[in-house]
């Protein structure tokens, strides 16, 4: 079998690793800081663990963004628009080729962990899937037929522009590009900047969580009116609260207010879930992407 390698690169830590979409032989956290030192981290760990494991035939990376997957593009593979700083034009897949010497796919993270929920996790089976991370920003990936969904661009969900809780009073949000879009009122760090903390450290009847979970069912119900997919798979560190994904499930219903007749109360239940992969979502998509190229 075919050794391949697998990254997921986040804002906050790289986790790579070598094996295949059934599993990783060897993984590592890597923290994310500049271009340069975290790249050459991930290159030190790949080659050691070619040393151990033998050789690899191609590489995957689900990565934050905003990127460039146009192939025609003369920067193709490149990050864009990214907010965090040094990481903006930064070219991975060349860096990776030029350093081992085998091709690399890259996508989205969030892409990537689309494909994984529905060859492998919670959605296996489903035609169409959405995957949703809030963390320290939100993202969103689409999964139809196997394939990623690309376009001029790529989904960008999580800078929807909603509609603000009352609750919100005049918080600006924090989002750079458009302040009150959806990462910049219900990212993790946008939860901390409204509320003075994490959900993990307010109490149960703070309004922070009623707020949280109608921007999560304004999203879903957004995507079900939009892409229609078959299945939606919440995740990401906010979502960690056992008791959010019942919330957004409920939240979710209110707004459709019975006006999609496939979303019935057992759909709810069934279609609107945590992820189910055994390894992280993305780092499993990273290998289905190297695979595809090996």
């Amino acid at each position: 079998m075919r050794m391949l390698a697998a990254i997921e690169a986040g804002g906050t830590k790289f986790v790579c690793g070598v094996g295949d979409a059934a599993g990783s032989r060897e993984t590592a956290r890597i923290a994310t800081r500049d271009p340069d030192a975290t790249l050459a981290d991930v290159v030190a760990f790949l080659a050691r663990a070619v040393d151990r494991h033998g050789p690899i035939a191609a590489i995957g990376i689900g990565s934050f963004g905003p990127l460039q997957l146009d192939p025609a593009a003369p920067d193709f593979g490149r990050i864009t628009t990214t907010p965090k700083p040094g990481w903006q034009g930064a070219d991975m897949p060349a860096r990776l080729r030029a350093a081992l010497g085998v091709p690399v796919a890259i996508d989205t993270d969030v892409n990537a962990a689309a494909l994984a929920e529905a060859a492998h996790g919670a959605g296996r089976g489903a035609r169409s899937l959405a995957y949703v991370t809030v963390g320290t920003g939100i993202g969103v990936g689409l999964a139809m037929d196997g394939r990623p969904v690309h376009g001029l661009g790529h989904p960008e969900a999580g800078h929807l522009l909603l509609r603000r809780h009352a609750d919100h009073g005049d918080f600006a949000g924090i989002c750079p590009y458009h302040g009150d879009c959806l990462e910049g009122l219900a990212s993790g760090p946008a939860i901390i900047a409204a509320w003075g903390g994490s959900l993990a450290t307010l109490p149960a009847g703070h309004p922070a969580w009623t707020v949280q979970a109608d921007y999560l069912g304004q999203l879903c119900a957004t995507l079900i009116l939009v892409a229609a997919p078959e299945h939606i798979v919440l995740g990401g560190g906010v979502l960690s609260q056992p008791s959010l994904l019942d919330a957004a499930r409920a939240r979710t219903r209110e707004r459709l207010a019975g006006y999609c007749a496939a979303w019935t109360d057992e759909a709810f239940a069934t279609r609107i879930t945590a992820p189910g992969c055994t390894e992280p979502p993305g780092l499993t998509g990273a290998y289905m992407l190297a695979a595809a190229i090996a």
